[in-house]
């Protein structure tokens, strides 16, 4: 059952996914303000997040992590693919991704074992097939390479890039989430990897600076 709280976030959630021309469904309304509650109940005893209100909470990481969507559907353009969230910590942006795309595989991946074991909760608690926790460091993980591999605020870019890399298909794709410009990051990519595009990302109802980071190894 939603609470009054959480009800409450209707309307501000459903106004910032029509200024970022997403098209969510009631359902997916409903299963973000849901995964919002869940993550402020286990909160209290998991961690998963510094802030404590559920409006802040609502516009720095559910509002935040839809201002992703619009890019990732130019590139998915309705494909089915698998991504990878790594270092997710309480799911962001790997739970809303897997909520409003349901044809998109998505494995979030912590090396802390209760927020993954949140994660699996999430799936199961809001019937989600296509969202998977996965407990292990990822330059340890064993699995299937991915389409997609995301992060936000997980680590550099460097550390993010050499990290996964063994993860990615032939001709797949970074995503790094980050605030400010990376000046200093981007100047640390090795040669071998393509920059090869960086987005301002508008987050409704959020005074700050936030990019997409594109890279994918060269040819």
């Amino acid at each position: 059952m939603m609470t009054d709280t959480f009800s409450s976030l209707r309307a501000p959630l459903a106004a910032a996914a029509a200024n970022l021309q997403l098209q969510l469904s009631d359902p997916q309304i409903d299963q973000l303000l849901a995964y919002l509650a869940m993550m402020e109940k286990w909160n209290k005893v998991y961690n998963l997040t510094s802030l404590r209100d559920p409006q802040a909470m609502l516009t720095h990481h559910l509002i935040d992590s839809l201002s992703l969507l619009p890019a990732l559907r130019r590139h998915a353009v309705g494909k089915p693919l698998r991504l990878m969230d790594v270092g997710s910590g309480g799911g962001l942006p790997g739970v809303v991704i897997a909520i409003c795309h349901p044809e998109i595989d998505v494995s979030c991946v912590d090396a802390v074992l209760k927020k993954a074991s949140f994660i699996t909760q999430v799936a199961a608690e809001l019937k989600l097939a296509n969202l998977h926790g996965v407990h292990s460091r990822v330059e340890a993980l064993q699995t299937p390479t991915f389409d997609l591999i995301t992060s936000r605020a997980f680590a550099s870019l460097l550390d993010f890039t050499t990290l996964t890399r063994q993860h990615l298909k032939p001709g797949a794709v970074w995503l790094a989430m980050k605030g400010q410009h990376p000046a200093d990051e981007l100047a640390a990519l090795p040669s071998d990897l393509d920059v090869f595009h960086v987005e301002q990302l508008q987050v409704p109802g959020l005074d700050a600076q936030r990019c997409l980071i594109w890279i994918r190894p060269k040819n």
